[in-house]
Formats: structure tokens, sequence, C-alpha cells
């Protein structure tokens, strides 16, 4: 194995953590919505891609940045998850978890055909002027765009636990979570927190595709490759722990960036998988998860 200077690999350890804390908010929606509607959301890569291309086309059409695009794209994508759990997922399911696996499973792919029709496969990415300028820290050079996906990550995590903590709708989405049969029987519309959870799940996913576009590119199926390594912190972390997933994202983005620098970018995501594996020999219920 190739050595390096300590500088070099701290500072691969400190960007490490910097892309992790995106990771850990895309498993954010992914976990959230595993911990109260305990079914995986296949449609989850399509909806990431499809943020991606609002906040493009904010750019392209109306000169937005990226980050700026938060603000409209936020409330806009809850409202969209709310509607697909409202309408779409929750009536074609009929109640199924079998049939809303499936039922994600065909929007994704739903989006995936729609997104590819309109967009074509060309890949895109925004033009912005800080996208390759760096922060330095010591002797270490950090990407500012990185830097910024890492702390509106932790500040998302934040209100997102308060959201869960502190207020009557996040009592009301771990009551059903816990329990959806006795939450409806003290009156609880199960129905709405299902289809809320999932608004804030997307909603999570518009934030990391503002975070992810100065320093990434957008194409029809980009999506499916973020999730392959979501749904590996959200094993890490513990299904349904939004604690696990933020910790599990910054394990991972640590664990790809060594991975890279010892073994070359084309094996840099083998550790994620090894992780992943040795996960589910030796501790299946993850850092925060409960056994069922």
């Amino acid at each position: 194995m190739r050595s390096f200077p300590a500088e070099i690999v701290m500072e691969a350890v400190a960007n490490g953590l910097l892309t992790g804390a995106v990771y850990g908010l895309v498993a954010l929606g992914l976990t959230l919505v595993y911990g109260v509607l305990h079914i995986i959301n296949f449609a989850h890569g399509a909806l990431l891609t499809l943020a991606m291309y609002a906040a493009w086309v904010c750019w392209a059409a109306f000169g937005l940045d990226p980050y700026v695009a938060i603000l409209p794209l936020v409330p806009l994508f809850f409202v969209l998850g709310y509607a697909v759990q409202r309408l779409v997922i929750g009536p074609a399911s009929g109640g199924n978890d079998q049939n809303i696996l499936l039922v994600t499973l065909g929007l994704s792919i739903v989006l995936e055909n729609a997104m590819l029709a309109i967009f074509r496969s060309d890949t895109l990415s925004v033009q912005v002027d800080y996208a390759m300028e760096v922060i330095e820290a010591g002797p270490m050079l950090l990407s500012f765009p990185r830097v910024v996906g890492f702390g509106v990550a932790f500040v998302v995590a934040a209100v997102l636990f308060v959201l869960l903590r502190m207020t009557d709708t996040g009592r009301a989405i771990r009551a059903v979570a816990k329990e959806r049969t006795g939450a409806a029987l003290v009156g609880i519309d199960v129905g709405h927190v299902y289809a809320v959870t999932f608004g804030i799940g997307t909603a999570c996913l518009a934030v990391a595709a503002c975070l992810l576009l100065p320093s990434f590119y957008v194409n029809p199926r980009v999506g499916n490759a973020f999730v392959l390594v979501a749904f590996t912190i959200v094993v890490l972390g513990g299904m349904g722990s939004v604690p696990g997933a933020l910790l599990g994202g910054l394990v991972i983005g640590v664990v790809e960036s060594l991975s890279g620098l010892y073994l070359g970018d084309s094996l840099g995501q083998l550790g994620i998988f090894v992780i992943f594996i040795l996960v589910l020999l030796f501790k299946p219920t993850g850092l925060f998860g409960a056994r069922a």
C-alpha cells in the first residue's frame, strides 16, 4: 500500500467529512421515511435527480445561484413529496407495505424516463465562480462548496431534530413511527403524518441537490449512485435513526476519501461496500438502530 505524508492524509479525512455530511443529508430523507412508513423508498434516487434538475433550471432559466435556489425548492419539494405520498403512493398501495415498494419502484422508473425525455442523456452542470475555490485551514486546502455543504447539512439536521422533538408535528411523527394503530386511536391522522414525513424526506433531497450541484453534475440517472451510498449509510447508522444517518454519512465519507487516496479513484467506493458487508455480518442493527 502506498504511503502519504500526514498532511495529505489529514486533508483526505477532512474532505471526506465534508462530503460525508452531504451524503448524510441524502440518507436523512431515506431513513426518516423508513422510520415512519417502515419501507425503503425506491424513488429516492429519482427524486434526488429531479431536485438536481430543478436546481439546474433555476440557475439556467432564472439565474438563481444553487444555494439561493434552496429557498424556493425546499417548500416546492415538500409539497411534491406530500402530494406523491397522499395522492399516488398511499392510494395505489392500498395500505400494503409490499405494494408500496412496487409503487415507489414504478415511480422511480417513470421519473427517470420523464427526465430522460425532457433533458435527454446530456450531462449538465452549473458554472459558478466559487466552484473551484478552496479554503486554507492550516496545512489543508478544503473545497469551498464542500465546506458550505457541511455547514448547511448540520443546520438541516439540527432543524429536523428540533422539529421531531419539540413540535406537535414531530410528536405525531414519532408516535406513528412507534405504533401507528395506537396513534390512530388517539386521533392522529396517520395518512397525513405519512405524507408529511415523505414531504420532509423529499425536502431534504432538495437541499442536498442544491449543495451538490456547484461541484457535481446531473444526468437522468445520477441519483442512483448517491442512493446506493445513502442506503449503506442508513444500514451503518441504524434503520430509522436520524443521528445514525448523519454520523454514518461522516464515516462513509471518510472511508470513501481514504479508499480513493490509497486505492485510486476508480476503487474509491470499494471501502464503502466493505463497510456495508461488515455491518450486515457483525451488527445488523447498525450504530443506533434498535432490534425489532
